[in-house]
């Protein structure tokens, strides 16, 4: 039988560089990362399809009533959702999904996923978290303060997560979550079925739950 893939939620609050951490790890390893939905207008280089799919909020009230979101929040005025049937699919067919989103919305994933693995990336330090959404040059001041007034806030939901992993180097953090991963797949509890073959004294992992 065909061993169900992990859900590995990956999040933290605006600045730690999680998007960058993400895309390194998809870089070395062979995971299927799940892309959401969006209301928010694209960002300079990001494209439809790749970085988000960007829809309409008339287009994205109409998908949460068909309950199309495995999860949805409302950030900063727009909506972002993760696409349900894509990512259990893909589970489903044993393959591990990276999920990169906000806060609110890896909480919810948590109560309807609660199997998943949630890593919570953190800033070296909270002036070195201020650098970097400084650094991105696409805030106005007033949207600067709002969201580093936000990440204070948001730390303190680390203790909602099963592990932190501290982004000094995007290298560093890397190997982390793939050490975490690792231990993920060796753990007992994960393991719903086994079978002792008598003949060659060996036991099979059937599948996850």
């Amino acid at each position: 039988m065909i061993k169900k893939g992990l859900l590995i939620v990956i999040s933290g609050p605006s600045g730690t560089g999680k998007g960058t951490v993400c895309k390194a790890l998809l870089e070395q390893n062979k995971f299927w990362i799940s892309v959401s939905a969006t209301t928010r207008a694209p960002r300079k280089g990001e494209l439809d399809g790749e970085n988000y799919y960007f829809i309409t909020k008339e287009n994205f009230l109409e998908r949460i009533h068909k309950e199309d979101f495995l999860e949805y929040a409302e950030v900063y005025g727009n909506y972002y959702g993760t696409p349900k049937s894509n990512v259990l699919e893909k589970l489903d067919k044993g393959e591990d999904v990276i999920l990169e989103i906000d806060i609110q919305g890896a909480l919810k994933v948590k109560e309807n996923y609660p199997d998943g693995v949630f890593i919570f990336i953190l800033p070296p330090s909270m002036e070195e978290l201020k650098k970097r959404i400084t650094n991105r040059g696409t805030e106005t001041e007033e949207s600067l303060m709002t969201r580093f007034k936000s990440a204070y806030k948001e730390i303190n939901f680390v203790s909602k997560y099963n592990y932190a992993v501290v982004n000094d180097t995007v290298e560093e953090a890397v190997k982390k979550i793939e050490c975490i991963i690792a231990a993920e797949r060796c753990r007992v509890d994960r393991i719903k079925n086994t079978i002792f073959d008598s003949k060659e004294g060996l036991i099979h992992e059937q599948l996850y739950d």
